[in-house]
């Protein structure tokens, strides 16, 4: 099956400090996955891990400093203008930020008609819109002539999903879409995305620092970790039966650490998160309780352990990865 949207050592450098005393950051570095129509592909890990960075270059809200970008059509270049508005769409994470708190909610559903002129007539533009949004729950009675605060977080979150429908797009980029969301309403946004998935035959790149909803979504997942992806399988194999310490690291965190337990130790993330991009070898090796004396001056491969991609020297005695699968 012929991939809808591929990453091949997708690198993003950014420097930080003066002219004469600057620290080379490498955000996201050498990131190659492959996503597939009908599926969710998770992108998964801590604050700061590079999974938003890797959804932006992806938009086309920053540049790769190196790598590529492919959709569909291995020969076809990467074009951010193309793609963002006639074939990826995005639904991001705060929805109250989406919309003008001065401006009818339905304007932008009107307005993304008439710019990809979608729609002869108005009342042809009145049933696309209320088609959509019934793809989400709602209906146009139920949006319009309202403002963003008479609805809920949800239903705001559900309006973006409906407008980026509009059209038709083949990848939905969903960056933490439930983390601004009521705790109560979060599983109705999830289980939208699965029917999209299976309604629409749609690609949809899920972006979350949640585990359980990753879980819940199904499909495959990449732990990404400073930059790295540490770990990529299925999504049960991955949490279910983790091989990279930092994989259990995410399992196994809990808010009161337990300090007779290993995995718990309390890092806070804003003294080491520099320490750790500038760090050789392993980026995870000032954490791990396996580190090794290789693991603080050599970058380890990606191996194949029973099915999974693991990034980790633990597994030296593996088959390296040649191509992403």
């Amino acid at each position: 099956m012929q991939p809808i949207l591929e990453t091949k050592n997708l690198t993003k450098v950014f420097f930080r400090g003066s002219l004469l005393a600057r620290d080379r950051i490498v955000a996201v570095d050498n990131v190659s996955f492959k996503m597939y129509r009908g599926e969710v592909f998770t992108l998964a890990g801590e604050s700061g891990c590079g999974k938003s960075t890797t959804a932006r270059m992806i938009l086309g809200f920053e540049q790769p400093t190196s790598g590529e970008i492919i959709y569909e059509n291995r020969d076809e270049k990467w074009n951010p203008r193309v793609w963002y508005t006639q074939r990826i769409q995005a639904v991001f994470q705060n929805p109250f930020e989406t919309f003008n708190p001065l401006r009818q909610v339905e304007g932008y559903l009107f307005e993304t008609v008439r710019n990809y002129k979608l729609a002869a007539s108005r009342a042809d533009s009145e049933r696309l819109v209320d088609e959509k949004l019934r793809a989400v729950g709602l209906s146009y009675a139920e949006v319009a002539g309202r403002y963003p605060s008479e609805f809920s977080g949800g239903q705001l979150q559900r309006i973006s999903i409906a407008r980026s429908l509009l059209v038709d797009p083949s990848v939905l980029i969903a960056d933490e879409p439930v983390s601004m969301v009521d705790a109560s309403l979060r599983m109705s946004i999830v289980n939208l995305f699965k029917r999209l998935r299976d309604d629409l035959n749609m690609g949809i790149l899920y972006i979350t620092h949640d585990l359980a909803t990753a879980y819940y979504l199904g499909g495959r997942i990449a732990i990404m970790f400073r930059g790295n992806i540490m770990e990529m399988g299925p999504v049960h194999e991955v949490l279910m039966t983790p091989r990279h310490p930092y994989t259990h690291l995410l399992r196994e965190c809990i808010p009161e650490a337990d300090p007779d337990r290993k995995w718990q130790g309390r890092i806070s993330i804003a003294e080491t998160e520099q320490e750790e991009y500038l760090r050789q070898g392993c980026k995870f090796a000032g954490r791990c309780p396996h580190v090794m004396d290789i693991c603080k001056i050599k970058v380890p491969e990606n191996y194949m352990v029973d099915g999974i991609q693991v990034k980790c020297h633990l597994y030296s005695d593996q088959k390296i990865v040649e191509e992403v699968s």
